[in-house]
């Protein structure tokens, strides 16, 4: 149980000067009602550091990605269905308090928390980075969003990201799942990502990135991460790329 003195923790400040919205610990409200009234800036990118020292490194949160991509009636990408499952440390700060039998949390208690989860993501465009040459992608409203608690008692994310308009893969469709600052790591899966309706003869290749040496790894403390320069996308390093080609 989350001390009654808990407090909300926010990331360290972004290169730009702001700060990172920040998720109430659960056990700080009063009731359950109580809580989700309060997590009204709550952001899935987002942790109290109670569990975590000032001087712990990067990253803080570590999520298992399956991301689908998603394809229409003509063969062209139309979106991208994500699901993230957060790691136990992170999985339980979010339903601490929110179940009264020790049961999972119900995806139906967790909805309200998973809206405003994946509305607060579009800052950082839901860490999702898809390219087609030569053509624009923008991603509309978030679709299907629900969040659920497993019997492990980890916590996973759904949502879709439509285009805006669909995008042509004949050319190399490319998708990578990342925070640039590396507060959060993303991993995809085994066969994290898959095709959905897509052509016949469409290929999916995954590239992994190459591993820090150890001198590079030793250096990954808070300071190196807060003398960054602004704008500095450290995290496409460590970054996984799934590229997508369809004749």
């Amino acid at each position: 149980m989350w001390p009654l003195d808990c407090h909300v923790g926010l990331r360290p400040p972004r290169n730009d000067g702001e700060s990172f919205p920040a998720i109430l610990a659960p056990e700080c409200a009063a009731s359950d009602d109580l809580m989700m009234k309060r997590i009204t800036r709550a952001a899935l990118v987002s942790i109290a550091l109670a569990c975590a020292g000032p001087a712990a490194a990067h990253p803080h949160v570590f999520v298992v990605v399956t991301s689908e991509v998603l394809f229409d009636a003509q063969g062209r990408v139309s979106g991208v269905r994500q699901a993230w499952t957060f790691d136990d440390m992170y999985s339980s700060f979010v339903t601490t308090g929110a179940s009264e039998d020790g049961k999972p949390v119900t995806s139906q208690k967790l909805q309200p928390l998973a809206e405003q989860n994946v509305g607060e993501l579009a800052d950082y465009s839901y860490f999702t980075i898809a390219k087609a040459p030569g053509q624009k992608i923008e991603f509309g409203k978030p679709e299907a969003i629900s969040m659920q608690e497993d019997d492990k008692k980890f916590v996973t994310l759904k949502f879709t990201l439509p285009f805006k308009a669909p995008v042509k893969a004949d050319k190399a469709f490319t998708l990578q799942v990342y925070d640039p600052s590396y507060f959060v790591a993303f991993d995809f899966a085994k066969d994290g990502v898959t095709l959905k309706s897509a052509p016949a003869g469409c290929s999916l290749s995954v590239s992994q990135p190459k591993p820090l040496g150890d001198v590079e790894s030793q250096k990954l403390n808070e300071s190196f991460f807060s003398g960054l320069s602004p704008g500095a996308d450290f995290g496409i390093k460590l970054a996984t790329r799934a590229t997508i080609a369809c004749p």
